[in-house]
């Protein structure tokens, strides 16, 4: 039995789309060594939606296309005017289906379709404070639901945060809590693993993300 490999990237983790420009441009290439056949769309965030059922406002062109072995794609993102939010960023998702071609000899072979989603924010003009020191505007806590410990993130800025990675340190050791992100003047709960009971003291160690897709290490205090 034979394997069809996809080799399909884009070039970033994430993309922010400032409100002012009329178009940002993604890269798409193939690293592999077979043609690639790719599609792309973008959804609110329902990654069960098929591309003709996701409503985002916004268009990419060319939705369909091939890309041979060492080449690439430029495709080109536009916002439909669609009204959104001015006080805050608001997020989507980009999605690329590479399908590579079946192989051509006989036999049983499998094929795999694989699905990249990446963030897209949609930035409006002069928003409050500067994406890169939104952080800071991030309030931490720590709760217990059902008798379990939380991290609970609130988040003061007009700004998406991401997070890699989440810590609760106390103790004398560094207590997981996952990853994720938290949307503009909303909260989130982390749960904290292998810790019980609440502890009288701690910090928050954490790795956030940048527009660039960078991780950059943090540590924050506890609100009381």
């Amino acid at each position: 039995m034979s394997g069809a490999h996809a080799g399909i990237v884009v070039n970033g983790t994430r993309f922010i789309y400032p409100a002012k420009q009329q178009e940002i441009g993604v890269r798409v290439s193939n690293d592999g060594d077979k043609p690639s056949l790719v599609q792309v769309w973008i959804d609110r965030g329902d990654p069960e939606i098929r591309p003709e059922n996701a409503e985002a406002p916004f268009v990419m062109t060319p939705p369909l296309f091939r890309v041979d072995p060492g080449k690439g794609q430029s495709v080109r993102v536009s916002f439909t005017g669609e009204p959104l939010p001015k006080d805050r960023e608001s997020v989507f998702w980009l999605n690329l289906l590479d399908v590579p071609p079946m192989p051509s000899e006989d036999g049983n072979y499998m094929q795999f379709a694989i699905r990249t989603r990446v963030k897209l924010f949609y930035r409006p003009e002069g928003l409050p404070g500067r994406p890169d020191r939104a952080i800071e505007q991030v309030a931490w806590s720590l709760a217990s639901i059902d008798g379990k410990p939380v991290l609970r993130a609130a988040n003061r800025s007009a700004y998406n945060v991401s997070f890699g990675d989440i810590a609760l340190r106390a103790n004398g050791r560094d207590y997981k809590a996952g990853s994720g992100m938290v949307g503009p003047f909303g909260s989130h709960d982390f749960p904290v693993t292998g810790l019980s009971g609440m502890p009288a003291s701690g910090r928050v160690v954490l790795q956030w993300i940048n527009d660039y897709g960078a991780s950059v290490g943090q540590e924050s205090s506890l609100d009381k």
